[in-house]
């Protein structure tokens, strides 16, 4: 008989982690003050995401009625394509807002680091928390790096940021 391993998220009912709302409450006062954001990502390192996975039609075959129809599903998570071409890895900070994203998508609860990697792994430059709102945060590619190999960003005696070995 196997075992699934504990994703290390017992008691998660879903809902955002308290310490991330604060920061993405005051990031969406003013996005552009780089501190704010540095401080979601750090509220965000200490707590779960959930990176949405879907279905979608592996093999299909047409009936006799000259009808398609799927003969397998797969799921995937999902990557987003911006205008510029630029794909992301969506995840989103609790399941309500993943819901109201889609809600037919399975919430899959990971570390941002596991997400950082995932992002790395499917060749996405950037992971799009929260897409659907309230608050939308993007960490670019120069912020999954660190994160996907183990660094800590930690908020430094005078008042700056900086990474950290884990």
């Amino acid at each position: 008989m196997r075992s699934i391993p504990d994703p290390g998220f017992s008691g998660d009912d879903g809902r955002p982690d308290a310490a991330v709302v604060a920061a993405l409450s005051a990031y969406d006062v003013d996005p552009r003050d780089r501190g704010r954001g540095l401080a979601v990502l750090a509220a965000l390192q200490d707590s779960r995401v959930l990176v949405p996975v879907v279905a979608v039609a592996g093999e299909t075959e047409t009936n006799a009625a000259g009808l398609t129809q799927e003969k397998t599903t797969d799921m995937a998570a999902v990557l987003l394509r911006g205008r510029g071409g630029r794909q992301a890895l969506l995840a989103f900070s609790g399941l309500e807002r993943l819901h109201a994203w889609d809600p037919q998508a399975r919430p899959v609860p990971v570390s941002l680091p596991d997400a950082a990697r995932s992002a790395q792994q499917n060749s996405a430059d950037a992971l799009v928390l929260d897409v659907a709102g309230p608050v939308t945060f993007v960490l670019e590619a120069e912020q999954l790096r660190p994160l996907a190999e183990g660094m800590r960003l930690l908020r430094l005696a005078d008042g700056g940021w900086g990474w950290a070995t884990g």
